[in-house]
């Protein structure tokens, strides 16, 4: 048994009738062994392990018998056998209106290093998503201030998208741009992973004065621990719940699913879990799971929804990889961005073809839905001629279908990449370029006037 001390709060809401110690017994392999806890400790606890001038935090990853092992946020170079190690039990929070405007840390500290303020009702870091037996369905479609996300690919609220790319090819620009753009009483973005310049970029630059001041920037820069990344975005969905269960439309920006994997991957096999899927350990895709649940439309009988938008690193390409793979088959539909579509200047760099929403066919009208069908098949069909093109072999007048694709490719190229005034707005464009006036009925309008 460890040894006791004073009363001391627990973070969950909790209430340790004793300060509880235990000792250092073994540190290898970037794990710290505890004697003394193990009757208490559960998996996630907080521990706290006294170092020469200070202490270093780290969390209960897993459990043997008497003993604890304890994952260090920090390196475990000053820790010594004996030192001693204090439980502190998992941390929650209590989201108030204070937090908005500001940048969120994993240690719940402000930009300027300072505590935020807590309010009354705390909340654990892992709650579960609402029942899916009684959780409202998603709702009407959104304005998001892109044409082609306001007609090809909606997005309606309580929809979770993932936006897979590569780096460098324009996710965050259309992150911002999305935060700009979609009507949500409060804005979570979590950076998870992410360069320390790029955290005040988005902050200062990539948001206007008034997006910022009712947004939340939960940070977990690149160079903090796998605990305190994986931490990070425990609190920013905690946040967003926070503000749901308040009868508020949150947009959530996760930026990104693939350093949360990675970081969870880090702590997972520090536990022991054997890898698997390319390095990843088996109940990575759980994880992947519980955290993209807890977004979404609100429980029954309430008015608040997460609209939520995930960013999935595909390194090279590869859409196949484990994380982009299980990130698909969660999502309510996925944005590919193009590096060959940014390389030619077109932004956002959406590649419309291996790209789906799956709130349609259901939020569009039928004849929104035959626009939408018709667009599509004149996009990949010149995507298939394409190459004919640009060598020069192509000759028209062999196949009208695919004539009219190229004859269009460039309006409905410029169409992908503008912005957007409004979703009718959007779709008269879309319906102007597919049956311009004058041109005699083609494509929909000869799919309407043939039933």
């Amino acid at each position: 048994m460890g040894e006791v001390g004073v009363p001391a709060a627990f973070g969950d809401g909790e209430r340790a009738p004793w300060r509880v110690y235990g000792t250092v017994a073994s540190i290898g392999g970037g794990l710290v062994c505890v004697r003394g806890l193990g009757a208490l400790a559960r998996m996630g606890d907080r521990v706290r392990i006294a170092v020469p001038g200070g202490t270093v935090q780290g969390e209960v990853v897993a459990l043997d018998g008497a003993e604890v092992r304890v994952l260090a946020e920090a390196r475990v170079g000053g820790i010594a056998a004996g030192a001693r190690a204090e439980l502190l039990r998992r941390s929650g929070l209590a989201p108030t209106r204070e937090w908005l405007g500001r940048i969120v840390d994993p240690d719940l500290k402000d930009e300027r290093g300072v505590p935020l303020p807590m309010g009354p009702d705390l909340r654990a870091l892992d709650a579960p998503p609402p029942d899916a037996a009684t959780r409202r369905r998603i709702g009407p479609r959104l304005p998001t201030g892109y044409a082609v996300l306001d007609t090809l690919l909606p997005l309606c609220r309580g929809q979770r998208i993932g936006v897979f790319a590569g780096p460098g090819v324009g996710k965050s620009s259309l992150m911002a741009g999305l935060a700009r753009g979609v009507a949500a009483d409060v804005v979570v973005a979590a950076l998870i992973g992410e360069r320390g310049k790029e955290v005040r970029e988005f902050a200062e630059d990539a948001l206007d004065p008034e997006t910022r001041a009712r947004s939340i920037i939960v940070s977990a820069t690149s160079d903090r621990s796998a605990l305190a990344r994986r931490r990070s975005a425990s609190i920013a969905l905690s946040v967003a719940e926070a503000f749901r269960d308040r009868g508020a439309h949150v947009l959530l920006l996760f930026d990104s699913l693939t350093r949360f994997a990675e970081a969870h991957r880090e702590i997972a096999l520090a536990a022991g879990e054997p890898p698997s899927l390319r390095a990843h350990p088996p109940s990575m895709a759980a994880e992947l799971a519980r955290l993209t649940e807890r977004a979404g439309p609100g429980p029954a009988g309430s008015t608040g929804d997460i609209t939520a938008v995930f960013t999935v690193l595909a390194q090279g390409g590869d859409m196949d990889e484990p994380v982009a793979d299980t990130a698909r088959g969660l999502l309510d539909g996925h944005v590919v961005l193009s590096r060959e579509i940014a390389e030619r200047g077109r932004f956002p760099a959406i590649d419309v073809r291996r790209s789906v929403s799956r709130s349609l066919p259901g939020c569009a009208s039928a004849e929104e839905n035959a626009l939408i069908l018709d667009a599509r098949r004149a996009i990949a069909a010149h995507e298939d001629v394409a190459p004919l093109v640009r060598l020069g072999a192509y000759r028209a007048g062999n196949d009208p279908a695919s004539d009219r694709a190229v004859r269009l490719a460039p309006a409905l190229d410029v169409f992908v990449g503008q912005g957007s005034a409004g979703i009718a707005e959007s779709f008269g464009a879309l319906k102007e370029i597919l049956d311009p006036p004058g041109a005699g009925l083609s494509g929909a309008g000869e799919k309407q006037r043939g039933r």
